[in-house]
């Protein structure tokens, strides 16, 4: 079992910064591929980017490509999400998510695939 814990979320302006963090505990979270996914109201889920358990391997959303960078420090158990020029576009109810997984270099995109959730943070950005 692994316990997800997001921390950061806040209301910015248009073109603002704002980092996400995420806190594991319970299990090695080196074992896990990780990735933030997010929600606004009336919408599903969607993937906003992930990263393989050694960090090696990043993959972003093209809505968030070039603003957003994914990263983790496995000796803190944590994975951040730095996020720039934020649009209101972007606002949303952010969610970190652990994949247990059996190799080193692997990202996944899908919801499905992943078996532990964060309860989310908001993050609103105001035009």
């Amino acid at each position: 079992q692994v316990q997800l814990v997001e921390s950061g979320g806040g209301l910015v302006q248009a073109g603002g910064s704002l980092r996400l963090s995420c806190t594991a505990s319970g299990r090695t979270f080196s074992n896990y591929a990780m990735g933030w996914f997010r929600q606004a109201p009336g919408k599903d889920r969607e993937f906003v980017a992930a990263i393989s358990r050694t960090g090696g391997s990043t993959y972003y959303a093209d809505s968030v490509k070039g603003r957003f960078t994914i990263s983790r420090d496995n000796a803190k158990n944590t994975v951040s999400l730095q996020m720039n020029s934020l649009k209101p576009e972007d606002t949303a109810v952010y969610y970190c998510a652990a994949r247990d997984s059996i190799y080193y270099s692997s990202i996944y995109t899908g919801t499905q695939g992943y078996n532990y959730w964060g309860q989310g943070t908001q993050v609103t950005v105001s035009s």
